[in-house]
């Protein structure tokens, strides 16, 4: 019993340690999501990798005009057929992939 305490308390300071030397980020702030990363996960199915598929109704990112609260608005609530990721995703998860679906606009 003595052995299993002190494995179990060993490996929480392990897991400890490793979590508060991760990269150069000051403790207790988590990076910041990956929009793009995101954006591969729940939304390239309709809007296609570069924004322009256009199933079940999607529009096409690469011609939209909507600014970034827009975008932000309209991931989180959805629109006609298009899910409403407020309860999927962290409000930091629907800021990054709406700022990263800015990129796909075309010029």
């Amino acid at each position: 019993m003595r052995e299993r305490l002190l494995f179990c308390f060993t490996a929480g300071l392990l897991w400890a340690a490793a979590g508060c030397t991760a990269g150069d980020r000051s403790p207790g702030l988590a990076a910041a999501p990956d929009g793009a990363a995101v954006f591969r996960q729940y939304c390239v199915t309709c809007h296609g990798a570069d924004g322009s598929l256009g199933l079940s109704g999607a529009k096409d990112l690469a011609q939209s005009t909507l600014p970034l609260d827009g975008r932000i608005a309209q991931i989180s609530k959805g629109k006609n057929l298009m899910t409403p990721f407020e309860g999927i995703l962290t409000p930091a998860e629907i800021k990054a992939v709406a700022q990263y679906s800015l990129t796909l606009k075309k010029q």
